[in-house]
């Protein structure tokens, strides 16, 4: 278990914190029969950094991307899917010339 990933369980229970908290709020709201006009300030700010903390676990957890090798034959469609009722060939693209040469005027 890696930093990232402790830091963004403690975001994850910061939000639940905030959702129960928003909760318990509404209940309070209820019995002394006023009206919810948004959430009170310290759950607002429990939202902003249990945001934040799980969105810096979710962008350093996952870890680095690998280099996608053209050659390697592991990269290869062996065979067609089973289920062959999503492939459709009568489209638009046919209406397209096969060959495209044109040029861009500046």
């Amino acid at each position: 278990m890696g930093l990232g990933f402790v830091v963004g369980v403690f975001g994850v229970l910061i939000l639940a914190h905030a959702a129960y908290s928003t909760i318990q709020y509404r209940g309070l709201l209820k019995i002394m029969e006023e009206e919810f006009s948004g959430p009170p300030m310290n759950v607002v700010a429990e939202l902003l950094l249990g945001l934040a903390l799980c969105m810096w676990a979710a962008l350093t957890v996952p870890g680095k991307f690998l280099s996608i090798h053209p050659d390697s034959e592991e990269n290869r469609i062996v065979s067609l899917p089973a289920n062959l009722d999503f492939m459709i060939f009568n489209h638009r693209g046919k209406l397209f010339p096969p060959e495209m040469n044109l040029k861009l005027k500046y």
